[in-house]
């Protein structure tokens, strides 16, 4: 069972974060995609693709030079869209914040470990 302080640090930490500029940011970019029916659709079909080539990373399968193509195509796709390229931005933003969290996370156990 996990630590009671532990588990209150990250319920903060949770609180902290819904707090944030970055994810007002990125829950308002968010929104106003998922508010237009064009970028929405253009949006959940780049993260199918997303999904798809990830899971086949995952699973050790070649990724073919189509795949990739197709791929680069629907990224330049979604691009064009300014809303989803704001998401995309503050998808990003959020995701190096997130990072950096999780390295002072794993901080103590980096250095216990790096001493072996």
């Amino acid at each position: 069972m996990m630590d009671v302080n532990l588990m209150n640090a990250a319920s903060q930490l949770e609180k902290v974060i819904r707090q944030s500029d970055e994810y007002k940011q990125l829950r308002k970019m968010y929104d106003e995609v998922n508010a237009d029916p064009s970028a929405r659709a253009m949006f959940e079909n780049f993260r199918r693709v997303q999904m798809e080539l990830q899971q086949k990373q995952m699973q050790g399968q070649q990724i073919s030079q189509d795949e990739v193509m197709q791929a680069q195509k629907t990224v330049a796709l979604v691009q064009q869209n300014p809303k989803i390229s704001h998401l995309m931005e503050a998808e990003q933003r959020m995701g190096m914040i997130i990072g950096e969290l999780n390295q002072l996370i794993m901080k103590p156990l980096e250095e216990l470990y790096g001493k072996m």
